[in-house]
């Protein structure tokens, strides 16, 4: 088997033509590929992107998650509600939708399947008076943002894809898998996996058919990162998935990437186009007698998606469902080979490596356990949200207060995630510490991929923990009972004490639930569940307690007794 299925690429198609998938269609697809018509369906299913009846005329999504949620989202959607209730257009549907891409530019909204970023109502209610009236949204416009990366080792673009030249004349696949130990790089996708390791793992595992796939996925709530990578340096993800396939023998490459990134996508097949052309991605790399192929394979949606077995599932064609492991990846991943996968952060990192050395790499960081560079990206209560490329080991302070700008409005500084909801909430007293693995670990959080959110005194730390929570219920994939139930039971406990029926059992019952979901559940969503509500009992009792034993909510955020 090579590359990608074409189901999820066809029943894309299906989509774009009919704007559904009807069952006709689906029974074509069937007949065509040998695929059973039931397992069609499970995975149309699985995935929030395809439809299985006609859209509504006008479809209004509006995100309000996390970044959003603290933009004003709640407020936006509840008033474009009334609004189309009793205004129109007729036809017209409004209804919640996860995650965009889009924090650093929140609230964001769809309307018949274009994004809009920095929505307000009556924005968003031209927008709806246009689609109606047959005139559809214009789809965001993506201008790079000029100047230098400290990641990219080649100051002009003649001399792009230099490490990989090298390489395929030298073929030191060993001293790439050396320098990349040595610079102390680490997966930057949350996992924080050892990357010549990783590459070292798939390269001494027989087998002819190996894989180099990209997690471009990045679905979590205050996760814009890599959509700031894919804009600014494509060349460099091109660069070192094609670094990953000479070092470790594999043939082929997959940049899996998020649908709402469409801009984004066409950006990446357009540098491949290029790499092709420069004989940097095909047959003969570079005169080596070496093989690399590289491809997009565009996700149909879901957050799971992004935990590393159920995106090779997806790429397959099946329902994105994560695997039980052991095996992992490294041995048995796509179509059961041998497979790397980081995600983009990760892959850009080793041109610079290779080309300036592991030392210099290392001096980049700011503490001995922080080597390198990173990119956060920064949402929230802030006066500049958007992606700043630092120094590992850089406090959080210096990001929120000096790339950030600090609280928006002048408000006080209440909290703060490292990584989005699946890190937890910090308090201010922890803002000094430094953004690196172990010292976010040392203090109950994680790196993550460094998607920072801050919140200002206006936030409830309740509503907040709720919000996320009904975030990872609504992206479980439901294979694991652990999950599915104990994520839906744990958003209702928490629905009950932000509307006033809580009761100081509760604490008990969320411990019981937290408990058995970080044991039992089948991948990380499941086990970060509890995360966000048991950061705010740690760090912000007080406000829980107000909650669960006077009934009111400090922030006049929740609607006690409703």
């Amino acid at each position: 088997m090579s590359g990608g299925s074409p189901i999820i690429t066809e029943l894309r198609a299906i989509q774009h033509t009919h704007g559904f998938v009807p069952v006709a269609a689906l029974r074509g697809l069937s007949e065509r590929t040998g695929t059973p018509l039931y397992q069609l369906y499970g995975v149309v299913s699985s995935f929030p992107h395809f439809r299985t009846a006609p859209p509504p005329p006008v479809d209004v999504r509006v995100c309000d998650d996390m970044s959003c949620h603290r933009r004003g989202a709640a407020a936006l959607l509840t008033a474009v509600e009334q609004h189309v209730a009793q205004s129109g257009p007729a036809g017209t549907v409004v209804k919640p939708v996860s995650c965009l891409g889009r924090c650093d530019r929140a609230p964001a909204c769809v309307v018949n399947d274009t994004i809009l970023s920095g929505m307000t109502l009556e924005t968003l209610v031209d927008h709806i008076t246009a689609a109606a009236a047959g005139t559809p949204p214009a789809h965001e416009r993506v201008t790079p943002v000029g100047g230098q990366l400290m990641t990219d080792p080649y100051t002009d673009a003649g001399q792009r894809y230099g490490a990989a030249r090298r390489l395929a004349a030298d073929k030191d696949a060993l001293g790439v898998i050396a320098a990349l130990k040595a610079s102390n790089l680490r997966g930057m996708g949350g996992a924080g996996f050892p990357t010549g390791l990783k590459w070292e793992i798939v390269r001494n595992t027989a087998g002819s058919d190996k894989y180099i796939v990209c997690n471009g996925d990045e679905s979590e709530p205050g996760t814009i990162k890599d959509r700031f990578i894919l804009e600014n340096a494509p060349h460099l993800l091109v660069e070192g998935m094609l670094l990953a396939g000479l070092v470790t023998g594999a043939r082929e490459g997959i940049v899996y990437i998020r649908h709402e990134y469409e801009a984004q996508i066409e950006i990446v097949e357009h540098e491949i186009a290029r790499a092709k052309k420069l004989g940097a991605v095909g047959r003969d790399v570079f005169g080596s007698g070496l093989t690399f192929d590289l491809e997009v394979f565009v996700s149909p949606g879901g957050y799971i998606c992004g935990e590393e077995s159920a995106l090779l599932e997806a790429i397959e064609g099946k329902r994105a469902e994560p695997r039980n492991k052991p095996p992992f990846p490294g041995t048995h991943g796509l179509w059961n080979k041998p497979t790397v996968i980081n995600n983009v952060e990760t892959f850009v990192m080793v041109p610079a490596i290779l080309m300036k050395g592991a030392e210099w790499f290392k001096a980049q960081g700011k503490t001995a356990a922080g080597p390198g560079l990173k990119f956060v990206g920064i949402s929230g209560d802030v006066v500049r949200p958007g992606v700043y490329e630092i120094p590992m080991g850089t406090p959080a302070r210096d990001v929120i207060f000096g790339k950030g700008g600090g609280i928006a409005g002048g408000r006080p500084f209440k909290a703060w995630a490292p990584s989005g909801p699946s890190s937890g909430y910090l308090p201010p007293s922890l803002v000094d510490t430094p953004l690196d693995f172990k010292a976010l670990a040392d203090v109950g959080s994680m790196l993550g991929s460094g998607a920072i959110v801050v919140l200002s005194d206006q936030a409830c730390m309740l509503d907040m923990a709720l919000n996320a929570v009904r975030f990872f219920k609504n992206e479980s994939c439901g294979k694991c009972v652990p999950c599915r139930v104990g994520s839906a039971k744990m958003l209702d406990v928490l629905t009950d004490v932000a509307h006033g029926r809580g009761a100081a059992e509760h604490v008990k019952m969320i411990d019981d639930l937290a408990h058995t979901l970080v044991l039992t559940s089948i991948c990380g969503l499941g086990q970060v569940v509890p995360v966000p509500i048991r950061s705010v009992l740690t760090h912000f009792r007080e406000e829980i307690d107000d909650h669960l034993l006077r009934h009111r909510c400090p922030a006049n955020v929740c609607s006690m007794g409703v």
